[in-house]
């Protein structure tokens, strides 16, 4: 978690996976308390209220607590 470099960071890595400018990569987000607040306004105006993302746009992204889960995802959606 951090501020706005973050969330820049954020947005520029899902939106060049979802507009193919780079391959997919695995994109981890730690910290629920932190990103769920901000992933909840994504899923209900941009996906719900606008349809500005499909569903499947969600799914760039991993949230979780636990380094384990994350590790697990990293070697789960790594393209060799």
């Amino acid at each position: 978690p951090g501020g706005f470099g973050t969330l820049d960071e954020f947005f520029e890595i899902i939106t060049l996976v979802q507009t193919k400018k780079i391959r997919k990569v695995p994109i981890v987000l730690f910290g629920k308390q932190y990103w769920n607040p901000l992933l909840s306004v994504i899923e209900q105006t941009l996906y719900k209220d606008y349809a500005n993302i499909d569903k499947k746009d969600m799914e760039l992204y991993f949230v979780t607590d636990s380094a384990d889960e994350a590790f697990e995802y990293i070697i789960a959606n790594v393209s060799c």
